[in-house]
């Protein structure tokens, strides 16, 4: 069961990779990979505290679930690692990837803040330390009777959430843009209607840009509108935003965003084809669509709370960098009400580097550290999706504290020129300054409850851990 579960969390990674990576290459001009220091993995296993590691046993599993589905004939790594000969030719190189935590590609830190999240593919302690041991340890194949059955690939275009969910109930398509192969970039904003006749709560939300689009889409997001009579639109709430990387958006049970019966979606996309050149095949990507894909509760679903998903922006301190300069800003956001904050994904251009979301509370002028990105990568947009039990609950009146760090140097691996002048704006060579954040909207009572609630739980576990 163990090896199924993993499996599906390796199928769903690597789509959620699949749907950045050609813009990884031909639209960022990624520079190589952020370096983080390397944890304890390289010199625990240079000790030789783990003994007697075989690629058959211990590290094909590892291998197949987290990397072959990306690194195959035709997939979008870079090499194939499809058996024991793929792999101990790049061993070394594997070994440095992971130790540093740059491969599986996922920016979180991993010693500051909640760690509990879902969809978190980021490689166990255990993991790293196998695939370092086995290097060092020579490289063993060991007995191939112990190879693990090679698991069903899913293709990359597929839905990633179909493996929790299946195919979405309602899929709203953006209308079809012709795009230079090179150019500036450009903005497509369409309206489509989405063909529901009634207001339903969503379970979950996920952009995916077809084809060739994977490659020139910088964002997209999208708003419900209704249509008025004198053929007006009237806003009606977000659906959700898409930027390079993002999986989607699972909202957590109990909680509604709605969609509004005879609903339009409000596209906003940003495409940036500059960089493509050689690698397109022709001088215009034709017929460029984006599209998304949204699951439904069923029609008696009982909620008690709503939820949305909000740009909160940074506006605190001069978003202009001077060539080879750094900056900073921050964003301060409170509720008249409780709330739950249910993710967390931080935005910007090349120049961001790192993020951080803290909860400052005035009655005790203390301030807790929820999530902390230190090497920030833009094509690699995560949605930051906390687990239920330790989503932040935030008193009224407590202060929401976002900060940013951006890089305009030669040390900023991502970064095409450190030579200009960059400001704050919507081109890519711009940066920009927000995150988005999911919120439930508690009352007191609720909130009390959800207190409660985890208190006791805690206190549970504490009894069953002492027995």
């Amino acid at each position: 069961m163990e090896l199924q579960n993993r499996s599906k969390r390796s199928q769903l990674r690597t789509l959620w990779i699949g749907a950045a990576t050609v813009a990884l290459v031909a639209t960022f001009f990624f520079q190589g990979a952020v370096r983080a220091q390397v944890t304890f993995a390289s010199s625990a296993s240079s000790r030789g505290d783990i003994a007697d590691v075989t690629y058959a046993r211990d590290v094909a599993p590892i291998i197949q679930q987290n990397c072959t589905i990306c690194h195959q004939q035709g997939g979008i790594g870079p090499m194939e690692l499809v058996d024991y000969d793929d792999v101990r030719r790049y061993a070394r190189r594997i070994k440095a990837y992971v130790a540093d935590r740059v491969m599986p590609p996922y920016y979180y830190d991993n010693d500051i803040g909640i760690q509990e999240l879902k969809h978190d593919w980021r490689l166990s302690d255990e993991d790293i330390n196998t695939i370092v041991a086995w290097v060092d340890q020579g490289t063993p194949l060991g007995d191939p009777d112990n190879l693990p059955v090679q698991t069903e690939v899913l293709d990359a275009n597929d839905w990633s959430l179909m493996l929790d969910f299946g195919q979405p109930d309602l899929v709203v398509p953006s209308t079809p843009i012709d795009v230079p192969a090179s150019g500036l970039d450009m903005w497509h904003r369409p309206f489509v209607p989405v063909g529901n006749t009634e207001e339903r709560c969503i379970k979950a939300l996920q952009v995916k840009p077809q084809g060739s689009a994977k490659a020139v889409v910088h964002h997209a997001n999208s708003t419900f509108r209704l249509l008025q009579e004198d053929g007006s639109f009237n806003q009606a709430g977000r659906a959700t935003e898409y930027a390079m990387g993002k999986l989607g958006e699972i909202l957590p049970d109990g909680v509604c965003r709605r969609i509004p019966a005879d609903a339009w979606v409000a596209w906003d996309i940003h495409m940036f084809p500059g960089g493509l050149g050689k690698a397109a095949p022709n001088a215009v990507l034709p017929d460029n669509i984006v599209e998304l894909g949204i699951w439904l509760h069923p029609e008696d679903y009982e909620y008690e709370y709503s939820q949305n998903l909000t740009l909160y922006g940074l506006r605190e301190g001069e978003l202009l960098m001077a060539p080879h300069g750094t900056t900073m800003t921050q964003g301060f956001h409170s509720f008249d009400h409780p709330v739950r904050i249910d993710s967390f994904q931080p935005h910007g251009h090349l120049r961001l580097r790192s993020a951080s979301l803290e909860i400052f509370y005035p009655k005790t002028r203390r301030t807790e550290v929820i999530s902390m990105i230190s090497n920030w990568s833009a094509t690699w947009h995560q949605s930051h999706l906390y687990e239920d039990d330790v989503a932040p609950l935030v008193p009224a009146g407590a202060v929401m504290v976002l900060k940013q760090w951006y890089d305009n140097t030669d040390g900023n691996p991502h970064n095409p020129d450190p030579d200009q002048w960059v400001s704050g704006g919507s081109r890519t060579a711009d940066e920009m300054s927000h995150a988005w954040i999911a919120v439930t909207h508690l009352d007191e009572e609720g909130y009390q409850r959800l207190i409660e609630e985890r208190k006791n739980k805690k206190e549970g576990r504490i009894i069953s851990d002492s027995n």
